[in-house]
Parts: C-alpha cells; structure tokens; sequence
C-alpha cells in the first residue's frame, strides 16, 4: 500500500525546535487543514478532464466517479464554488480516506506519487499557518478591523488559494523558511542586495537610482534564491513585507519588489523570464492606456523599472503599490483577503462589487484586453465606509491581448511575447471568466447558491455582448488545477467546464 511521506511528523519534529510553543496549534489545526486540501481536491476530481475518471453519476446524496479499472471513488455532491472545507472523507471502493495525501497515492494513476507528496506539504503547511494565527485574531473570520498597510491585509490571507489543492504547498522550505518568509507568518524579510554589472544586465523602465551603485544594477534577491539557487554573498540586505504572493514583498516607503524564486509554489516555479523583463515597460504603458478607457473605474500598478541579470533565476521587477491608487481615506484590499476587512459581505455589497468588476472585465474584453482577474491579482478601492469604488490591476504579465478586437476599436498592437496574444475567442474569455467568476467572485460568494444569487442580480443590468451571451450560456470554465498537476509535462493551461451557475445548480 503506497504511503505519502510523513511530512506532517517531519513538520512538526522541525517545529518542536525552531518554534515548540506551536506545536500544539500545529496539531489542533492538522484535521481541519486535511478537510481544507480535501475539498479542493474532490473539486478537481470532480469537474476536471481526467482521462481515468469514464462517468460521473450524481444523485441525491452525492457523487460516484467511475474509474478506468473498474474502481469507484464517492464523495459528497460537491459545489465548485464553495471555499469552506466541506469534505472530510472520500471512499474509494469500501475505504474512506480523509488524507487528500493517502487518497491520491492510493488512486495510483500516472503522477499521482509526485502529486500525492505535494498534496501532504499543502495539508502540512496548511496547518502550519492556521496554528500561527495571531491570538487577537483567533475566532474572528475578519482576522482583525481596522484600515491596516497594503501588506497587512495581504499577510491575513492565511489559506491560500482558495481552489488549489496546493494551496500552501511549499516542499522546498524548511520550517524555519516558512516562518521567515510566508506572508501568513508576519515575517520582516531581509532581501539580499546582488551587484551586477550594468553591461551584463538587461534593464527596461527607469530603474531607480537607489538600485544603482556606479556602474552597476543593484537587483533585490529573495533570500530564499539567494542561499538555495544563486549561493553568493549580497552586497547589503533591505527589509520588506512578504506579500500575499510571497515572492513579491512591499518596501517600507511604498514600491512592491517582485522577485524571482526558483522553488515551486501551488502549480508554478516562480521565476520572472526575460521575455518578460524585455516587455515590462511597454506592457505597463498598454495596460495603463486601457485602463483609461474604463471611465475612472480602473487603474494598473506602473511598472517603475525591470531587470535580470542573463538568467531568469537573478531578475527583480520594482513597480507602484496599489495604495497609489487610494483618496483620502480610502483602502486598496486585494479581492483575496476581502474577508479580512471585517466588512459585512451582504449579497448586496457582493453583487455592488460584482458588477463594478464584471462592468470593467466585459469592457476591456470588448475592447481586446483579457485580465486574469483572481483574487491576488484584482484589488478593490473602497470608500471611508466601505463601499466598492474602482479597481486597482496589478500583474500584467498574464494578460491576453487580441489585436483583432484592439483593431475594431482602433487601439494600435504593442509589441509583446507571442504567448500574450491571441484572437481566440474562447481563450480570451477563459483566461477572464476563469480568473474574475470562477475564481475571485467565487471566492467573494463562498458557494455556487451565493454565486448564483449575485451574477443573477447583475447580469441583466449588463451591456449585451457576444461575451455576456457566453457568460450566462455557457459552462463557465476554470483552470483544471488537478488535472495541470497530474499531466506535468503539458504546457500551458489546462480547462475544465463547471456548470454555470445562471443554468445549472452545481452537480
């Protein structure tokens, strides 16, 4: 019988010398972090394309997913939407398994080993942050009020993402990393400062001067890359707050440094190509030109300077805070730590959000712009009391630009890498639909019930577009996270087709 590694004994071995006094939490949280990782995974298993999985049969109690070897997997009727920990056991054949780990060893398909390990970080981390959740905050979903710094409210997403079943999957990090670098940990992270050449560099933006030093770029390493990849002592070292993405962090008077880190986190290695360091600049023009043409509702974070030094591995990108982007009195919270706010989410406030986002998302895609609009990426502007006034962009490198959408409206193409660009139709509304309803609406909403309730009271208010016609008709498409993990070796974005929430109640 395959057994995952004992991740969860290591962390807590680990923990017992670098932090003892958690050990406890560690193991209170261990039960609700499995259920946590579960659900997720029973989501993929449920909806994504996986070869092995010949029928699914719902009924009224649950679901039952017949195998390729005759064998059956029966779980709860799942809700794609849903962002609590539902599930606490799965049966394959007579065996209930409540270890998303043991479960995915035990369905023995291909990857599944190298998916079941990571699977037992997730669950373990998972955990690890949930323990470490400062006592003022323990029992109160808001994780604490108050008009706190951008970072704050980013390092109070203790979860993760909210679909991925790696969510808090980190098998390249110690304990100790963890607490020093993890946004959900409150750590003050110390970049390593790495002089290089300017001959050898290339930069695009204006670089800031205070990353210069004569003739050479100063680029910020993360000191996770710094001991593990590039093994090289820095110049100096400059204190900054790990944001939600963990890579990138806030400096004390304002930038955001995005670095590259080569270890993988959820699906991805967290690198900054140079591709994109070469596009960085004209990209930040584009996007903010766009977002000027949503009357005031939405602003990009400029991209102040960019630079890799020959190798994704030894690259930074320096660009605004989005708190840039807030009046007097007003907040800038990423849609992904909403709940930290402490803000009542009332449908009405809900479906007040949803249709300012899906207002900017349909107009851009309209004009030949696609965000991928998830709850990291799309941040929201909010009134002294709390009300959803605009929308703050960040990230651009994930955009898909159509130039036959951009030439109807007489917007010129910007010279971008080739992966951005795109006149597929169904591409352009995956990468928004997938990202803004399936992925931060969704997880505003909680459950596909509350999803439905919301879209249903903003749709109809709507222009009527060819793309508002595939939104309410269609299957509305999601990253296939599972299935991505399971099939490593295909490149790019895998789909999976949930039942729309405006046709269907999810099976």
């Amino acid at each position: 019988m395959h057994r995952p590694p004992a991740v969860e004994a290591e962390i807590a071995d680990e923990l017992a010398t670098v932090r003892p006094a958690l050990v406890p939490r560690y193991a209170a949280a261990l039960p609700g972090a499995r259920a946590a990782v579960l659900t997720r995974l029973w989501r993929g298993l449920a909806h994504d394309p996986l070869p092995w999985v010949v029928r699914r049969e719902p009924d009224r109690d649950g679901l039952t997913l017949r195998l390729t070897d005759g064998r059956r997997l029966r779980g709860p009727r799942p809700d794609p939407y849903a962002t609590a920990g539902y599930v606490t056991a799965v049966r394959l054949d007579e065996v209930a398994y409540g270890d998303p780990a043991r479960l995915m060893g035990e369905l023995a398909v291909p990857h599944s080993a190298e998916f079941s390990a990571e699977l037992a970080h997730s669950v373990a981390s998972l955990a690890l942050s949930r323990a470490n959740v400062p006592e003022e905050e323990r029992g109160d979903e808001a994780g604490g009020r108050g008009r706190g710094s951008d970072w704050e409210w980013e390092q109070r997403v203790v979860d993760g993402h909210p679909f991925h079943p790696n969510c808090r999957s980190r098998p390249g990090f110690s304990v100790a990393e963890q607490l020093a670098y993890g946004p959900e940990h409150r750590p003050l992270v110390e970049l390593a400062l790495v002089p290089v050449p300017a001959g050898d560099c290339l930069v695009t933006g204006a670089w800031p001067r205070w990353l210069r030093d004569g003739g050479r770029v100063v680029i910020p390493v993360h000191p996770w890359q710094a001991a593990h990849v590039l093994e090289r002592e820095p110049a100096g070292r400059m204190a900054a707050h790990p944001l939600m993405a963990l890579r990138t962090l806030a400096l004390p008077d304002g930038p955001h440094v995005k670095t590259a880190l080569s270890t993988r986190l959820t699906s991805s290695v967290r690198d900054i190509s140079l591709g994109s360091v070469a596009a960085s600049a004209v990209l930040s023009e584009f996007g903010e030109s766009m977002a000027a043409r949503t009357g005031g509702l939405l602003h990009t974070t400029r991209t102040l300077g960019a630079a890799a030094a020959g190798s994704p591995d030894l690259a930074a990108v320096v660009r605004e805070s989005p708190q840039e982007y807030a009046a007097a009195g007003e907040w800038v919270v990423p849609v992904a730590a909403l709940a930290a706010t402490g803000l009542p989410r009332s449908p009405a406030w809900a479906a007040r959000f949803a249709r300012l986002a899906l207002t900017v998302g349909l107009r851009l895609l309209e004009l030949g712009v696609a965000l991928e609009a998830h709850g990291q990426n799309l941040l929201v502007v909010l009134s002294p009391d709390g009300e959803p006034v605009r929308l703050v962009y960040r990230d651009l490198a994930d955009l898909r630009i159509s130039p036959a959408r951009l030439a109807r409206h007489g917007i010129p193409v910007p010279e971008l890498p080739a992966r951005m660009v795109t006149d597929d139709e169904r591409a352009l509304r995956r990468k928004l639909f997938g990202s803004l309803v399936a992925g931060a609406l969704a997880g505003t909403t909680g459950s596909g019930p509350a999803l439905r309730a919301v879209l249903e009271s903003v749709v109809r208010d709507l222009p009527r577009t060819p793309d508002l016609a595939a939104l309410c008709g269609d299957p509305l498409p999601a990253k296939a996270l599972t299935w991505m993990r399971l099939s490593p070796r295909t490149a790019g974005d895998e789909w999976a087709e949930l039942p729309n929430p405006l046709q269907d109640e999810p099976l």
